[in-house]
């Protein structure tokens, strides 16, 4: 079973991501699925029967293809084709931010280990590590930074915080 870091451990990954179909029988039998938008939307009704069902986002995709489909989906994976494209950020954050997407959020494609602190900023919870790649390797790059000041998915700015953690009385400068 290929692996998967998920919630910053590494775990076995037990859902097959499918790339191409044309029916359902394309499928593997018994196995949860993840598939492209494109398929999800011809077939939706027969996957929302069939169970364990996730959807895939190419980077010209748009998330609020997913809108009506947030609370049923349990992994929307959203593929990075070349480590240049940085559509997939975006993507994140409108699933988390704005269509409150709850379940596992999935970084697949070519995924690198310099990557993943800031893939987590945006909402990204999993990531498929590609083959010849050390995903125990990759797990350290979350400590790579201890804090960041601009707001994410993860937390509140760090002025935001400062301000709040102020006890009642306190003068508190903000260009301090």
């Amino acid at each position: 079973m290929p692996q998967l870091i998920r919630d910053r451990s590494l775990v076995d990954d037990r859902y097959a991501l499918v790339r191409d179909a044309a029916s359902l029988a394309d499928l593997p039998d018994g196995v949860p699925v993840i598939v492209p938008l494109s398929f999800w939307l011809e077939w939706r009704g027969a996957l929302i029967a069939r169970g364990e069902t996730g959807v895939w986002l190419a980077p010209a995709d748009h998330p609020g293809a997913l809108a009506d489909d947030v609370e049923r989906l349990p992994v929307i994976a959203i593929d990075f084709p070349q480590f240049t494209d940085g559509r997939g950020y975006s993507h994140a954050r409108l699933l988390r931010e704005r269509y409150h997407y709850a379940g596992e959020l999935r970084a697949i494609g070519d995924v690198a280990r310099d990557q993943l602190y800031y893939l987590a900023q945006c909402g990204f919870d999993a990531f498929q590590i590609p083959d010849g790649r050390d995903a125990g390797a990759a797990l350290s790059a979350f400590a790579d930074f201890s804090d960041g000041y601009q707001s994410t998915t993860a937390r509140a700015p760090w002025f935001r915080r400062r301000q709040a953690a102020a006890t009642p009385g306190d003068v508190w400068f903000p260009c301090s």
